[in-house]
């Protein structure tokens, strides 16, 4: 079927209902027929719709199945025009389209949320995140010899038992493998035992033991799947003298291997993996026979070759304080002891250049806080151990918390925990939130000059949450 010639074909079927609706199925059949190229049109002129006999019933029924016909054709010719609109108004522009919803959503402040409690209080203690989003929590020695293990489910809040250790202790370092198995070794000093943890099962399996028994060390997971075992002090029955040696854990063998010495013996230091697969290790304390000084010292470990080369020294020296690698690739430092008292001081280290530079204070010189990375790149400090003056109402642990902009390299505060706590673990979870666990609630009280501090052992969590800026 084509178009009719009609120029006001449109038009008028259009307007049929509105100009005569008595008369409108008469008009309509007319048009159509009219429209129809294989009905001659001197028919429509020699035999008038109005001269014909046709029942009304039947003349009624045709006109509707025309009405249909006519919509059907002229829809179809409509929604065909070249450069129209769809119908049902004018068609919206790429930018109308894809404009956003005119609603605003407030910002959403930063917040600590109680959690559920671990079955156990815990100082001292490691967490590992779990390739599946839980976290595991093992060691601490509120517990001592307890080898009691429980994981945290973001999902319900909840902490569970896990299996437990082979062997107890208390204090573990402890690295998260390739194949989502969990490697624990005993830092106490006391035994060379490791283990691993299987989040499938929940057991854990003895692996092979390191070479020595070591206090104050660090596992860093490398590129290729081996643990870096590096420095740490050597227990004795006089003396706990640190150490330069380093071991390679290989999960494919269960066995511990040596590897390059540090170029100093060092134990209280940090170890970061840098995004070049080299190992960061700054600062610590050398300990030997005699006496035992801190370290600004740094060196980098190399897989490849299984070396260390020294870098670029701290700006000054550090024990027991912590590293969190930038999202830039550059490393947060903060806090520590330093020559004599803990330091509120923080700097960068700057892998292109190899060289530290200060970045900033907290607002008070703390020890045993946590640093975590935050989704949107700033550090998350929390908790620590205030170790200035206090009287008998005051509590040398710290409910303080404060972020580090590594953009302005600019430190700002933000909501104080629930709990005042010190060495406690952190650990940032796959919704951008950071687990706080445990750790140590110390009241202080005087007796005679001296500040006596009965310990608090917890077993409270919280979570941090970022929130939004809207």
């Amino acid at each position: 079927m084509t178009r009719s010639t009609d120029p006001l074909f449109d038009q008028r079927i259009a307007d049929w209902l509105e100009d005569d609706p008595l008369h409108a199925p008469d008009q309509v059949l007319g048009i159509v027929l009219a429209a129809l190229p294989s009905i001659p049109r001197r028919r429509v002129s020699r035999v008038p719709w109005r001269s014909t006999t046709t029942p009304t019933s039947i003349r009624w029924a045709l006109a509707a199945a025309a009405v249909i016909g006519v919509l059907v054709v002229g829809g179809a010719l409509y929604l065909n025009r070249p450069s129209q609109p769809a119908i049902g108004g004018p068609s919206l522009t790429p930018i109308e389209s894809a404009s956003p919803s005119s609603t605003v959503v407030p910002a959403r402040m930063p917040s600590w949320t109680a959690t559920g409690s671990m079955a156990r209080s815990r100082e001292f203690h490691v967490a590992v995140l779990l390739q599946d989003g839980k976290v595991l929590v093992v060691g601490g020695n509120s517990n001592m010899a307890d080898p009691a293990a429980e994981v945290y489910d973001p999902r319900t809040g909840k902490w569970t038992t896990t299996g437990p250790m082979a062997t107890p202790g208390w204090q573990f370092a402890a690295a998260r493998l390739l194949d989502g198995r969990v490697l624990v070794a005993s830092t106490d000093g006391t035994g060379t035992s490791a283990e691993l943890y299987d989040p499938g099962t929940g057991s854990w399996t003895a692996t092979g033991s390191m070479g020595n028994a070591r206090y104050a060390t660090t596992l860093t997971l490398l590129p290729d799947g081996k643990v870096l075992l590096a420095g740490g002090d050597i227990v004795t029955h006089f003396f706990n003298p640190s150490v330069a040696t380093a071991e390679l854990y290989d999960p494919g063998t269960g066995a511990w291997t040596p590897t390059g010495s540090l170029s100093t013996a060092r134990s209280g230091h940090t170890a970061t993996l840098l995004p070049s697969g080299k190992v960061l290790v700054a600062g610590g304390s050398n300990d030997n026979d005699t006496l035992s000084y801190r370290l600004a010292s740094a060196e980098l470990y190399d897989p490849a070759i299984g070396t260390w080369t020294p870098t670029g020294d701290m700006t000054q020296v550090r024990q027991s304080h912590t590293a969190t690698l930038l999202g830039d690739g550059r490393v947060l430092v903060v806090g520590g002891w330093g020559d004599e008292a803990i330091s509120a001081s923080a700097e960068v280290y700057d892998p292109a250049s190899r060289s530290w530079t200060a970045a900033g204070s907290l607002s008070a010189p703390l020890m045993g806080v946590t640093a975590t990375l935050l989704s949107d790149g700033s550090v998350l400090v929390a908790g620590g151990m205030d170790t200035r003056p206090v009287n008998a109402s005051d509590t040398p642990a710290s409910a303080s918390a404060e972020l580090f902009d590594p953009s302005t390299g600019t430190w700002g505060a933000t909501i104080d925990l629930t709990q005042a706590r010190t060495r406690h673990t952190a650990t940032l979870l796959p919704d951008g939130t950071v687990l706080v666990a445990g750790g140590i609630s110390v009241r202080g009280s005087y007796s005679s000059d001296l500040v006596v501090r009965a310990p608090g052992w917890l077993v409270s969590a919280e979570l941090y949450d970022l929130g939004t800026r809207g």
